[in-house]
């Protein structure tokens, strides 16, 4: 009787009585399917696991390659740190200080003047302190060509000291609607100019951001005794 005729004729009440090539199949079968499981439940995870290990490792190694990079090149990054911030204390220094701002103002309604254009309104408003420099809003109205706008924008970029004019809400118009084409135009907004502050006046800034942290140099506040 072959293997195949005696799985036809399998008698479930009595596996004693099987022969041993189906014993041996369903044996390796139960092995087999043994294996599969714990494969499945146990090894499986723990290839998941070593993947995320492994990916692990990979990024630790890249980030310790860059910071060692970075650490190799610290004292370039330092020396190029000061040099940007010398750069930018320079920059800072060829705007005008706090002493020099009413004449600078004065100065841009001169410029203005001597291109011709007709200020109908010059209205300079509060200064808002930032970390290292200070804003000016100016409320604009002004009269005048294309050109005596732009030679007024040429006075002011050859003035001594640095101007920066940045402009919020600024509108370029005809000051008649029916006027012809190169007539005169209406500057209606604000824009504002630039300062640098002084050491005192960046520790001051610093000082009402950080109100809590005492100034450089002062001494600890003193303890209070025990029954006091």
């Amino acid at each position: 009787m072959s293997f195949f005729d005696d799985l036809r004729n399998l008698d479930r009440n009595n596996i004693g009585g099987w022969s041993k090539s189906v014993k041996f199949f369903f044996c390796a079968i139960i092995v087999a399917l043994i294996l599969f499981l714990g494969w499945y439940f146990k090894i499986s995870v723990q290839q998941e696991d070593l993947k995320t290990a492994q990916d692990k490792e990979l990024a630790l190694k890249k980030e310790f390659s860059d910071k060692q990079g970075k650490v190799v090149n610290l004292e370039a990054y330092r020396k190029q740190l000061a040099d940007m911030e010398e750069m930018l204390q320079t920059m800072l220094r060829q705007l005008p200080s706090r002493t020099e701002m009413p004449d600078l103002l004065n100065n841009i309604t001169q410029a203005a003047l001597s291109a011709g254009i007709e200020t109908q309104l010059f209205q300079p408003g509060s200064e808002v302190m930032k970390d290292f420099y200070a804003e000016k809003p100016i409320q604009l109205k002004m009269l005048g060509t294309y050109h005596q706008f732009g030679t007024f924008i040429s006075n002011v970029a050859s003035l001594p000291r640095v101007v920066i004019l940045t402009m919020h809400d600024v509108s370029l118009k005809p000051a008649d609607q029916k006027a012809s084409p190169g007539g005169t135009l209406l500057l209606e907004g604000i824009v504002k100019t630039y300062r640098y502050l002084d050491d005192d006046e960046q520790a001051a800034v610093a000082k009402a951001k950080n109100p809590t942290k005492p100034a450089a140099g002062a001494p600890p506040p003193k303890k209070k005794a025990g029954g006091e």
